[in-house]
């Protein structure tokens, strides 16, 4: 379950995931440059396939950075909720898209198993290795940007950038061991290439899933219950919290909270302590966009209980 929910204003955390997509963006069409020239020239397919790879990136992109955009559009009397849901739905896309993309690497993996091929260059581990950091900074940057921020999408975005790196690194490893061993190894790297497609769809799967999870309003995670609950809590004249729901649509946090106060209370004041509590959440968890506040009257059901005799208590009094 991920963790607790970041306290970013949303439009603040829009802007920092689009920063990091077109960061990934940059760095995508320089490495698919360089990957598909070496790939070609090194006589290796892991090499091309993660070429492939970097220019559907691009794509996928832009797929995420549509999202993110959309996403940030204000409430109107069509969408009065927003267009939060577009980022999830970008990022439920993208995951799918790299799915497909697994699947089309292990295709062609197990195609370039079957065709007869010489052995890849040498040189090229040179390129993969400086491949393989480049992406790894790279997704570890753009992860830290979806968790701060709160964003499926950009999280996504890191997947795909980190499993670029695992199909470089896996070719890298194939590709060594095809120029340390000689003829007859020249394979492989094309079985390092289709040991990463598994790895690829694996995690397109468990993201795709995050993605029905939010779409689903799958209940969020333990901790921002306790954080919100605790907030409202503190605010004087609260009595108690009945009950509390939460959910996500895109980047912001919907909440509906029931308040318990003095019964006494008169309806204006009620109505002012609903305000004071809402403004507490949305002070304490900006992402939280609209907090919805049912006042109720506070029932000490602790005092009530022992007022109430109890069934055995009521027989005996009755004998």
């Amino acid at each position: 379950m991920p963790g607790p929910s970041p306290s970013v204003l949303p439009a603040e955390a829009i802007r920092r995931g689009i920063r990091s997509t077109l960061l990934g963006m940059a760095v995508n069409a320089l490495l698919a440059v360089i990957k598909l020239v070496a790939g070609l020239l090194g006589n290796t397919y892991a090499l091309v396939a993660d070429a492939a790879e970097s220019m559907g990136d691009l794509v996928w992109s832009l797929i995420t950075l549509s999202g993110l955009r959309i996403a940030s559009r204000q409430p109107n009397d069509r969408y009065p909720y927003g267009y939060g849901r577009a980022e999830t739905l970008a990022a439920g896309a993208v995951a799918l898209m790299l799915i497909c993309t697994g699947v089309g690497v292990g295709w062609m993996a197990i195609h370039e198993i079957q065709t007869p091929h010489q052995s890849p260059a040498a040189w090229t581990l040179v390129v993969l290795a400086f491949v393989v950091g480049i992406k790894w900074v790279i997704s570890q940057s753009v992860k830290s940007a979806g968790e701060a921020i709160g964003s499926q999408s950009v999280k996504t975005e890191a997947w795909h950038h980190l499993s670029d790196a695992i199909t470089s690194a896996a070719a890298f490893i194939g590709i060594a061991i095809a120029v340390w061993q000689g003829p007859g190894w020249e394979a492989a790297d094309d079985w390092a290439a289709l040991f990463a497609a598994a790895i690829i769809v694996l995690n397109g799967s468990l993201l795709f899933r995050g993605a029905i999870h939010d779409l689903m309003d799958r209940k969020l995670e333990p901790e921002l219950y306790d954080a919100v609950r605790h907030v409202a809590e503190q605010v004087p004249l609260v009595r108690a919290i009945e009950k509390l729901g939460l959910r996500r649509t895109g980047l912001n946090v919907f909440a509906e909270i029931h308040v318990q106060a003095d019964p006494a209370m008169s309806l204006a004041d009620a109505h002012s302590l609903g305000g004071r509590v809402k403004m507490a959440i949305q002070t304490a968890h900006p992402e939280v966009a609209h907090v919805l506040v049912h006042m109720e009257p506070f029932e000490d059901r602790a005092a009530t209980a022992t007022m109430i005799p109890s069934d055995s208590e009521s027989a005996t009094t009755g004998n």
